[in-house]
């Protein structure tokens, strides 16, 4: 059945309650076995044979996996415990042996161990120990087995366990206690210390307590600080964290909330959700980067730098898409730390995730900034280096899911050149198993990034997308046939290839009048630039070319006659709509912008038939005109609400930004299609680049058109993601700007994809006809992460029992029309050439 709009809103309702409610962050947290555990040893004070915190030992009882492992799982349905589940395991073991209960569970929990350990730890040896693992295992083996665990292991096992602990000394012996450099650093794993030589005194203990009376925000750490030390601060951090948690003490505590926001907010993006949160996400970011501009740009506590870059660079990202001024500075700062470069390229290996998002931060790079630049290329040589890489141990603030292929595809296929529907559909697909939080010990879910009811409503957002696609797509295909333009005879069929890059690169489903008429107008333009390149003689294009500038088609005949009106339907139409939505009749100005194009390719076609070459500036003043990206986002904007003003859709007036999508469209052509066009004998900035230069290589000659492009490129992200002239033009008016040059980047980023016949055959079939390849449980009601407190005075044998809950460059400018508007005589050329637009001014160096 397909997916209503009314299911997708009920599903908004109840996410947004669940998800962006005033709840403090901590519930959204999986709590840790592994903490949970080490909080429910401490005795009471006054009744040595109990513990301290009954609710600890309570939730370790009533939350033990199925199968016997306590634990996070690599998914929901718990069928593939983490290497981590080890640790929490044997941890929850002990504290139920040390209190004499749960006789059953240790037993199950031993039979787990039994039959798994071996595997998991050579599974898990393949890919190489992470460091948290390589410190808390060996520790909590010689814990488990003082308490007299039977723990039955093989020589292989054994044999894994030594190598471990040989790796535990080697880090114990190279590390100092506080190193900056790491997160967590040695003393957060102050419990394991017990059964080493590492003898940590009272006074280091105390040095290094936070305010709260944590160490280092680790309830672990803490329990064993309070142990050793008896501090009342210790004991009042964690009487405050078992009130705030009582079902089961988080990994950290307490979290950041601000991070956990901000992930929240780049989740329901990349899930393509940000439609149906607008309001809360712009309270998020309104929040952070208000807080952001209050901070200094200091960086005192080192010790948490892992969590602070990865937060700075999502942080900078997500500001940056939503249009706030914010300098690069807030993220770059650790360019300027020689050590931390130094540690990164040493152990890149140790912080993937972190270097991915770190590399997605500079996608959003504006002109001069070099700092980005500097943080890119650094960024993407150590994820080259990871992806050769056979031993890999991510370990630090986030595990994303499937990150190596994320990082292929990242790598393979930049941001700027993949159309939103797609990528959107890659993120449901590879997030099933939901990203992995890294804590001290083990890892951890964040219910609000990872949440059953979001994916769900992601699955059902892109079928619901998908069924429109779909009906569209049918109506395009019988207008081009209808029209006549599908059975022209010659040129390039495109009518499906034009609807999917429009629909997959604009994804909001209202937006039906303008995606049908950007898809029109590109089946249009490509019908007659095909007819102008190679069919129509020169005769018939210049009889063409007068029609089109009277605005009559009297005398025309054949492919001339066909495409005269299909232009005047489409132009009529599409202002008959405009009229019949209370906006001005533009029929003059969309006219106007046309009349522009069609002298563009003819003046083109006369200098391909007649030998004659241009200068490149002249080249340029026409090619950015006959590329014809401006009157596609032109004329669609005149349907947003607010829709552009009047005098913005006039030719010869075009704004910045457009003008950068002009010049960028048209070197994306021209650098993947100058052999075509070399054979063709068409003209293309690189040859005549290279015919202007003949001292240079053909190479040359394409590396100095890219410097172009990567210029032209910076300038129109930066027109699109800053609030410039924000009275003028709205955010939907330069994102269709941002979602035309995408489209085009796709079809030219490493070939001319536009021209085959199949390349894109897949991707079209993902986009609009195959629903995605992910099935989630059905979301029925908000997910708990919390219980209720247990009953005060009930004795702990009454407690056993099966878990209630289950977690589940060119360098230069342009001037155009209001700049420095000429005109030109083309007598050297042809005296029946209509000049109706302006020329551009072009320093191309």
């Amino acid at each position: 059945m397909e997916p209503s709009l009314a299911s997708i809103h009920n599903l908004v309702t109840k996410l947004k309650v669940e998800m962006f409610s005033k709840t403090k962050g901590n519930s959204f947290v999986s709590p840790s076995a592994y903490d949970t555990a080490w909080l429910a040893m401490i005795p009471h004070p006054m009744k040595h044979n109990t513990p301290l915190f009954m609710g600890c030992l309570d939730w370790i009882l009533d939350n033990q996996n199925d199968r016997g492992y306590w634990g996070q799982s690599h998914n929901a349905d718990n069928k593939l415990p983490t290497i981590d589940a080890i640790t929490c395991t044997l941890t929850c073991m002990i504290v139920l042996r040390k209190w004499g209960v749960g006789a059953q569970n240790v037993e199950k929990g031993l039979k787990f161990i039994d039959a798994n350990m071996e595997d998991m730890l050579r599974d898990q040896h393949r890919h190489c120990f992470p460091r948290r693992f390589t410190i808390v295992f060996p520790a909590i083996i010689d814990l488990a087995e003082s308490l007299g665990l039977e723990l039955k292991f093989s020589g292989h096992i054994k044999s894994l366990i030594s190598e471990i602990s040989y790796k535990r000394q080697q880090v114990l012996s190279k590390e100092d206690i506080v190193d900056k450099l790491q997160y967590p650093p040695l003393l957060a794993y102050l419990e394991t210390f017990q059964s080493t030589k590492y003898n940590v005194d009272e006074k280091t203990i105390m040095k290094h307590l936070s305010e709260d009376g944590s160490l280092f925000q680790s309830p672990s750490a803490t329990a064993q600080a309070y142990l050793s030390t008896g501090n009342q601060k210790c004991l009042e951090y964690m009487m405050s964290l078992v009130q705030m948690c009582p079902n089961g003490v988080p990994q950290k505590y307490p979290m950041d909330e601000e991070l956990m926001e901000l992930s929240m907010v780049d989740q329901v993006k990349k899930l393509g959700l940000s439609e149906y949160f607008t309001q809360e996400i712009d309270n998020i970011l309104r929040k952070a980067h208000r807080s952001y501009m209050n901070k200094e740009t200091v960086h005192d506590n080192m010790n948490f730098i892992a969590e602070k870059l990865y937060k700075d660079a999502l942080a900078f990202r997500l500001f940056r898409m939503q249009g706030y001024k914010v300098s690069p500075s807030i993220f770059c700062w650790f360019l300027y730390e020689n050590e931390i470069l130094n540690h990164l390229k040493n152990n890149c290996g140790q912080f993937t995730s972190l270097l991915y998002n770190v590399y997605k931060a500079t996608d959003l790079i504006f002109s001069g900034e070099t700092e980005v630049d500097e943080a890119r290329s650094f960024s993407k040589k150590l994820l080259q280096k990871i992806s050769t890489m056979k031993n890999v141990a991510d370990d630090n603030v986030v595990i994303l899911p499937n990150i190596f292929k994320v990082i292929d595809e990242e790598l393979r296929i930049p941001w700027i050149a993949r159309l939103d529907h797609l990528d959107h559909r890659m993120w449901i697909e590879q997030n099933k198993e939901g990203p992995l939080w890294v804590g001290k010990a083990c890892f951890y879910t964040l219910s609000c990034v990872h949440n059953v009811g979001l994916m769900q409503l992601a699955v059902e957002n892109y079928a619901f997308r998908q069924s429109i696609y779909q009906n569209e797509l049918k109506e395009i295909k019988r207008w081009s046939k209808e029209s006549g333009l599908t059975e022209m005879g010659f040129g390039r069929e495109k009518t499906t290839y034009c609807y999917f890059a429009v629909a997959a690169s604009t994804c909001l489903p209202d937006d039906s009048v303008i995606r049908k008429l950007v898809a029109k107008s590109a089946i249009l333009i490509t019908v007659a630039d095909d007819f102008f390149d190679m069919e129509g003689s020169l005769e018939e294009l210049h009889i063409l070319n007068e029609a089109v500038h009277r605005w009559d088609g009297k005398g025309l005949i054949g492919s001339s006659k066909i495409i005269f009106d299909v232009l005047d339907d489409l132009v009529r139409n599409t202002t008959m709509t405009m009229i019949h939505h209370g906006n001005v009749d533009l029929t003059q100005d969309f006219r106007d912008i046309w009349r522009e194009i069609f002298n563009a390719w003819l003046t083109e076609t006369i200098w391909g038939k007649s030998g004659y070459k241009p200068s490149l500036n002249e080249y340029l003043e026409t090619g950015m005109i006959s590329i014809a990206t401006h009157v596609l986002v032109l004329t669609s904007s005149c349907f947003l609400d607010p829709s552009l003003p009047r005098n913005k859709v006039k030719p010869q007036k075009y704004e910045n930004i457009t003008q950068s999508l002009m010049a960028t469209t048209r070197l994306l052509n021209d650098i993947q299609s100058y052999q075509k066009e070399q054979e063709e004998g068409t003209m293309n900035l690189v040859l005549l680049h290279y015919n202007e230069n003949p001292e240079t290589s053909m190479n040359d000659s394409i590396s100095e058109v890219q410097k172009f492009l990567e210029l032209k490129r910076k300038e129109l992200l930066e027109e699109v993601f800053t609030d410039t002239n924000c009275d003028n033009f709205t955010k939907q008016w330069k994102y269709l700007h941002l979602s035309c040059f995408k489209v085009f980047q796709m079809l030219f980023n490493s070939g001319n994809l536009y021209d085959t016949k199949s390349e894109l055959v897949s991707d079209i079939e993902k986009a609009i006809f195959i629903p995605p390849g992910t099935e989630f449980p059905k979301y029925t009601k908000p997910l708990k992460t919390l219980r209720t407190l247990p009953e005060k005075g009930k004795p702990i044998s009454a407690r056993y029992g099966q878990p209630i809950f289950r977690r589940y460059g060119l360098q230069g400018h342009m001037n155009i029309g209001c700049h420095q508007v000429f005109k030109k005589s083309m007598r050297n050329v042809s005296s029946k050439v209509y000049i109706t637009s302006p020329m551009f001014s072009l320093r191309f160096i």
